[in-house]
């Protein structure tokens, strides 16, 4: 049992549109530098949950607790600077790799310098790619930059949202590698939605199976991938 503190927690998060509820009632907490898996059938509500993580969409009920405190009461940039989100398809800005990087800490006054840029290219394999523009990227390489993107903005929990879906399965195990690498390394809370569930057995330590909405499942990956069917 992990006697981590509690970093983000979802208190009966639900979000109704036209009169659907996209996410229905969902509660689960995550400690510092857990994996936790997002996983369950296409319309089952998962990026629908992701985006309310952040406030990218605004709850109709319940909240998030992030170290404690209602996300209610912080302001959005503030929010999803700690609270940083990887989307399926990396959205880059034009210009260069470092150009990237810096965006983010920019906003908050803050200027990356040369030697952070470099270090954090290395760390996510793509050491001397701080002047390459982006247009000359592989989809592999545009989604590590959009990983090093999140995490320049030094957060406290990363988002990712299906970030292997668009790639090669050589590509993808490199993206698994590395994203376990970093949050090894820096000590971050995750969350990945997956609709694969081998992949959720391979990144995560914990998992949360949704259906039309509703959590109808979380625990540890093993014990849910078991009752799943898809376990040892």
């Amino acid at each position: 049992m992990s006697f981590a503190p509690v970093v983000l927690r979802a208190d009966r998060l639900s979000r109704e549109v036209g009169g659907r509820l996209l996410v229905d009632d969902v509660s689960v907490e995550v400690r510092q530098g857990d994996v936790l898996a997002v996983v369950g059938p296409s319309g089952a509500g998962k990026s629908s949950f992701l985006r309310l993580l952040n406030r990218l969409d605004e709850p109709t009920g319940g909240t998030v607790w992030l170290d404690g405190q209602d996300y209610r009461s912080l302001p959005p940039r503030e929010l999803r600077r700690r609270v940083g989100m990887v989307m399926q398809t990396p959205a880059l800005f034009d210009g260069t790799v470092a150009d990237n990087l810096r965006f983010g800490p920019r906003q908050r006054g803050a200027d990356l310098p040369d030697d952070e840029v470099a270090g954090l290219l290395r760390q996510v394999g793509l050491a001397g790619f701080a002047g390459r523009q982006v247009e000359r990227l592989s989809g592999g390489e545009a989604q590590r930059v959009a990983i090093a993107r999140a995490v320049a903005n030094a957060p406290e929990v990363l988002l990712l949202d299906e970030p292997t879906s668009a790639l090669d399965e050589a590509s993808k195990r490199e993206i698994e590698a590395l994203v376990a690498g970093v949050v090894r390394a820096r000590g971050l809370t995750c969350l990945v939605i997956t609709h694969d569930l081998a992949q959720a057995a391979r990144v995560a330590g914990r998992v949360l199976v949704l259906e039309a909405g509703r959590a109808r499942r979380v625990g540890p990956v093993e014990e849910v991938l078991r009752a799943e069917g898809t376990g040892p």
